[in-house]
């Protein structure tokens, strides 16, 4: 990949039921709100005038909905790599649910029994930069919150736990690209409300 022109842009996937109310969603294929589906037209909004030389999306309903009614369904290659991390036996709980029984806890250090580790998330995310090396040109990501953070900080070779300091919201715009030869993140976190 040179360093010119070549860009990583995710975009979580819009507001459900469960990411409203903070629920820990992996695999459980919860669709979009109709809010979510404003927020996911609103994304195609903010990202009409760019072109992609590939997009990718995560194979969960929730984002191939989002990157359709963003206006990319066309292009786009559903990616295992891109499913949200393995929750175990907090699929479907609050922190705050988890923390009754395990004061404390955070999903970046003490993991879900039963689900996936960061480590394991963190080889699934490495595996989908690495074909963003071999691309034409800038890559659109629709996925999840916490695979996202997570492919942030491998993005700049930070241990996958460093996910935990980057707070994603639902349908929101992020850039991973570089500085000269360096990698950084170029924006994080921007609301497709103040995007367009």
């Amino acid at each position: 990949m040179t360093t010119e022109a070549h860009e990583i842009v995710l975009i979580r996937h819009g507001e459900t039921a469960w990411s409203r109310t903070g629920k820990h969603t992996g695999g459980t294929d919860v669709p979009l709100t109709e809010g979510g589906r404003r927020q996911a037209q609103m994304v195609g909004a903010a990202l009409r005038s760019r072109r992609f030389a590939a997009v990718w999306t995560s194979p969960l309903s929730r984002a191939l909905d989002t990157c359709r009614l963003a206006g990319f369904g066309d292009m786009a290659v559903p990616k295992d790599e891109l499913v949200e991390w393995d929750y175990g036996e907090y699929e479907g709980r609050t922190t705050l649910e988890i923390r009754r029984e395990r004061p404390g806890w955070t999903l970046w250090h003490d993991g879900v029994p039963g689900g996936e580790t960061v480590d394991e998330v963190a080889a699934r995310v490495d595996r989908a930069l690495a074909e963003v090396e071999s691309a034409a040109g800038d890559v659109l990501v629709f996925a999840h919150g916490h695979v996202l953070r997570v492919l942030a900080a491998r993005w700049l070779d930070l241990e996958p736990e460093g996910g935990r300091l980057f707070a994603l919201d639902p349908a929101t715009l992020s850039v991973l690209g570089y500085e000269r030869e360096t990698r950084v993140i170029r924006l994080w976190n921007q609301s497709v409300a103040d995007s367009g």
